[in-house]
């Protein structure tokens, strides 16, 4: 961190705390179980996804892959493509469209894209699964088709694609997603050696892929220098800002629109296929289609990439730990910048006397990694919250006295005062319901003939955040009703519910009279729906948008409204109108406001404030994951019995969707834990499962009744005292269940995912 930096955050740190929302403890709308909003449209196909819109003369695309990792493309012959029925198009890098190399999203301030290779711009092969060429017909089945008839052959290079054959190559990156690759306190290796007890593993993690029920599609269009895009996205701003570049045109000339998403957990970014499709359409002057194939998805959109830790704690008979050591490797490749940042847990989570953290990235020949739900603290979880249950074992503690024993008054590494932070309650709430009380911490005591039964917990952390950048419009009618309109997005986490109750609270409507308006980028531009910040990055620009609608409402109203005289600090929305704060008698609705002064409606729009609060405060979400199952002695089958997730995130906004995402994280956290792993040949680069018949997540059957509970105390820091929630169910889960592994069968697993083999 420059000097400059560190002047900055002592200014910022220095600033008196911004008044806490008003609205936090508010109860009219917020904190009632609403049906998703969006749900009918869904269940009855009235919801248009981005391979669902109708346009005329419509081709479709299909990509032809490299079957190489590194190396050049030697021949490649499309004749026999193109002479097949209803082709339009054979593109490759012959005649593809010149274009730049995409902005990358964790490099460029207007960047989406994951990698920043040029997009089939030459013969060179970075990964094995790159596009190397696309076929446009008349039909999907007829681009299907005459994609096989495309024939290449490659001049091959060595690649790199061996993880452990390429540690002595691993490099420190300039830093793990803006904090530094490496924070040392102390000399914990020195402590290590002399602490009375101590613990020092390795615990690997595989590839993982993102497995959304919805493909990645898009559907585009070119009027004149104009292009529409229909996507299926999680950033519809930084996509429009990325594709202008790409095509050398403003931003104004980029209309991204994405309503509906079928899941996306990090990976519905921009990809080669938008481009290419794009591309496409504006050689053939059509609007064309693209839609992924399953194996496309695994192929040319990245996932978690494989890490391996060293997770070391030491400790004596009482205080806090006398070192805390996370260190480790992850893949990642030269053209992104995506470390997984496993050791963020570390840093925030536990008391030490002294730490080591240190991060390193080995560069493969492979597609570029990307987000992937609680992108590395689900895996950093998984190390140390597994070294922690070693630790306690060690001493012969129970695992959760050990984590109150070390629990921290203020942030370990940063010194920064926590915003909120009731984990230990969340643990209290959590053990007594889960009935922790009954577990035997003797490996291999409780069995049911053949099946071995444990128990096991973990730890959750996830960071809040809130992104910069983000805007809303109130539009506010003379029949009572207001549109809020933002360019965010609803992927089925409940955004657009949630939302709509938040700004019926906010402007004193019923929920029924408001109407949230997203994913469109004719609209006021919206953050990402990504690092669980969604909710609190709305919910500051709706804010800052009634701040300036009530203001606007006030001059309006003039010297014949009750409320004359009166300024915008004075007043509060409540009831369909405006009142004196203190004097709640002393009101006027919308409706008579707007009626005298001869208006259908008012507008107003607002910038959210900056996120300071992060800068002020260490800010996280928490959780305590319970985890009961058993382990068959003969086979080595495991079946999760009984989950229980106890949560700490601040203010729930809307119990009904807050429970499923919970569940639903906890729900991945088990494919993580027991059965996700995308097989990747060394040898070729290539991946071996791309199908959801090789790659295994969590069905029904795998799925075990799952309790959630939460504290429901507001944050004073953050807007109406929320955190974000989509991410934290995943994280702590593969510890809990490794873990409840140990204590059901007396072995200690330390490379994911838990199978048979591992167990037998």
């Amino acid at each position: 961190m420059s000097i400059i930096q560190k002047a900055m955050q002592t200014v910022i740190r220095l600033m008196p705390d911004a008044a806490s929302d008003p609205m936090i403890g508010a109860d009219r709308e917020i904190g009632k179980s609403l049906s998703r909003i969006d749900g009918p449209l869904k269940v009855t196909g009235q919801a248009r996804f981005a391979a669902e819109v109708p346009l005329e003369r419509l081709t479709y695309a299909t990509l032809v892959h490299s079957t190489i990792a590194r190396g050049r493309i030697a021949t490649i012959d499309v004749a026999e493509a193109e002479a097949a029925p209803g082709v339009v198009l054979v593109m490759t890098y012959k005649n593809a469209p010149r274009m730049p190399p995409p902005l990358q999203m964790m490099v460029d301030a207007k960047g989406a894209a994951a990698s920043s290779l040029p997009v089939m711009q030459d013969a060179t092969i970075h990964w094995n699964g790159e596009p190397v060429a696309v076929v446009v017909a008349e039909t999907q089945e007829q681009a299907d088709y005459a994609a096989t008839l495309v024939h290449v052959t490659y001049d091959v290079e060595q690649a790199a694609t061996s993880f452990d054959h390429l540690k002595h190559k691993a490099r420190t990156p300039a830093s793990i997603l803006g904090e530094p690759a490496n924070i040392t306190v102390g000399k914990a290796e020195a402590a290590l050696g002399k602490a009375k007890f101590s613990i020092d593993q390795r615990y690997r993690t595989p590839h993982q892929n993102h497995a959304a029920i919805e493909l990645h599609a898009a559907t585009v269009l070119w009027e004149g220098n104009k292009l529409t895009v229909h996507d299926t996205t999680q950033m519809v701003n930084l996509t429009r800002s990325t594709l202008a570049a790409v095509f050398r045109i403003p931003e104004d000339n980029v209309h991204v629109l994405s309503p509906f998403v079928g899941g996306g957990f990090g990976n519905k970014g921009l990809w080669s296929h938008q481009i290419l499709a794009a591309a496409a359409a504006r050689l053939i002057d059509r609007p064309v289609r693209i839609v992924l194939s399953r194996a496309g998805v695994f192929r040319i959109t990245g996932g978690r990439t494989l890490t391996e830790q060293r997770v070391a704690l030491g400790a004596d008979d009482d205080g806090p730990l006398t070192a805390l050591i996370h260190t480790g490797f992850a893949g990642m490749t030269e053209h992104n910048d995506c470390p997984e940042q496993f050791t963020f847990p570390a840093r925030h989570l536990y008391a030490a006397k002294s730490f080591l953290i240190d991060q390193k990235v080995i560069d493969l020949d492979m597609v570029a990694n990307t987000f992937m739900r609680a992108p590395s603290e689900s895996i950093g979880t998984f190390a140390l919250e597994s070294a922690i249950d070693e630790l306690a074992e060690a001493m012969n503690v129970d695992p959760i006295a050990l984590r109150r024993r070390i629990e921290p008054e203020k942030d370990p590494t940063s010194g920064l005062a926590f915003s909120s932070r009731n984990i230990v309650e969340a643990y209290r709430r959590g053990a007594e319901r889960f009935g922790w009380d009954r577990r035997n911490a003797v490996p291999r005591s409780q069995r049911d003939g053949d099946w071995l039964i444990g128990y096991g917990v973990a730890t959750a952390t996830y960071p809040y955040y809130r992104m910069p950048g983000g805007a809303a419009r109130i539009r506010l009618g003379v029949d009572g009703r207001a549109i809020v309109q933002m360019a965010s997005h609803e992927m089925g986490m409940g955004t657009a519910t949630t939302q709509a109750m938040h700004a019926a609270e906010r402007l004193g409507l019923p929920v029924g009279n408001v109407t949230f308006e997203y994913g469109d980028t004719d609209l006021p531009p919206g953050t990402i729906a990504g690092g669980s910040s969604q909710t609190a990055s709305i919910i500051a620009a709706v804010t800052a948008a009634a701040d300036v609608l009530a203001a606007d409402l006030i001059k309006l109203a003039g010297n014949d409204s009750p409320l004359a005289g009166l300024k915008p600090a004075d007043v509060a929305m409540r009831d369909g109108g405006l009142c004196e704060r203190d004097n709640p008698q002393k009101s006027e609705s919308y409706v008579s406001i707007l009626q005298r002064a001869g208006r259908d409606e008012i507008s107003a729009e607002a910038a959210a404030s900056m996120p300071l609060e992060t800068q002020k405060y260490s800010m996280h979400s928490y959780g305590a994951q319970f985890c009961e199952l058993r382990v068959n002695e003969v086979t080595g089958e495991t079946r999760v019995t009984r989950w229980l997730g106890s949560f700490d995130t601040g203010r729930i906004v809307n119990p009904k969707t807050a429970a499923s995402q919970f569940r639903g994280g906890i729900i991945m956290g088990l494919g993580l834990a027991l059965m996700e792993d995308t097989v990747f040949d060394e040898r070729t680069g290539r991946i071996m499962n791309p199908s959801l018949a090789e790659y295994h997540v969590p069905v029904h059957l795998d799925v075990p009744d799952i309790d959630v509970i939460w504290t429901d105390v507001s944050d004073p820091h953050s807007p109406m005292g929320v955190h974000g929630i989509g991410e934290i169910g995943i994280t702590g889960v593969g510890a809990a269940v490794a873990n409840a592994v140990y204590n059901a069968t007396g072995k200690r697993i330390r490379d994911l995912p838990i199978t048979l083999d591992k167990l037998m």
